[in-house]
């Protein structure tokens, strides 16, 4: 029998490398096409604020309540074109995929410079077991769990109850952490600028809508907009990271490309 010739496969690390180099020539962006998803996310969004607000004055509440539901879908979206202007890949300019997160991270209450900045560390340490507790949901190993005292356990198990971490949680992030950026010693004056500059901006608008619509008709439309785009919001990033095979190593094991494949 003719012997066939057998092709060596490649190292599974080196798979994910590979990956990453096929997948590059779909990176460059589409400025048309990146404006076009922006109107067509802010338009619908602006629509249905108005018709909420329009519903108040008309005394119909459980309208304005039923159409928070899609525009709390249009709010998230807007951040995941946040998100892709945080990773440089909405536009081909920096200052363009910057002033455009900025933008947005009013309508979504998260300061883009300060967000941007954990968002990267998140990326550069997801999965990596000593680098945790920057931009991610904390996880601890079953070792981590079983040395906590009774009442460590308890908060671990609090914090990631359903409850806490799709309700309680997306509205303290949102509303009230976003509004300091704490957790970044060492980071200069940026992370502070930007949280600062975005929470006067969003006072302004705010003030300028209460002052035409009044402060019921304003909070009733923005807060349950906010409070069930947020929980999407986390959910959406808890699920993508949180699951039975997900990606963790020790330092030495860990590397980006398999983090990036195997971890979301």
């Amino acid at each position: 029998m003719e012997n066939i010739p057998t092709v060596a496969s490649p190292p599974l690390e080196t798979i994910p490398r590979r990956w990453a180099q096929a997948l590059a020539r779909y990176r460059e962006p589409n400025h048309v096409r990146s404006i076009v998803e922006i109107a067509i996310t802010a338009a619908p969004l602006a629509a249905l604020w108005t018709l909420a607000w329009a519903a108040i004055h008309f005394e119909y509440w459980w309208i304005a309540l039923l159409l928070a539901v899609p525009a709390a879908g249009f709010l998230v979206r807007l951040f995941m074109i946040q998100h892709d202007c945080g990773h440089g890949s909405f536009f081909r300019q920096r200052a363009a995929n910057d002033w455009v997160g900025r933008v947005i991270g009013v309508l979504t209450l998260t300061p883009y410079d300060f967000w941007r900045h954990t968002h990267a560390i998140h990326h550069a340490s997801s999965g990596h077991l000593e680098r945790r507790g920057i931009g991610d949901v904390d996880t601890l190993t079953v070792r981590e769990y079983l040395s906590l005292s009774f009442w460590g356990r308890l908060r671990y198990r609090a914090y990631r109850h359903p409850l806490v971490m799709f309700c309680i949680g997306p509205a303290y992030l949102f509303i009230l952490r976003h509004r300091l950026p704490v957790g970044l010693i060492g980071s200069g004056w940026q992370p502070w600028l930007s949280t600062m500059a975005t929470n006067v901006t969003i006072a302004a608008i705010a003030a300028g809508l209460i002052c035409s619509i009044g402060v019921g008709p304003f909070v009733l439309v923005e807060l349950p907009t906010i409070l069930l785009a947020g929980s999407i919001g986390v959910w959406l990033f808890y699920v993508q990271h949180q699951f039975e095979m997900t990606f963790w190593a020790h330092d030495g094991e860990w590397t980006f490309q398999e983090a990036a494949l195997h971890g979301s």
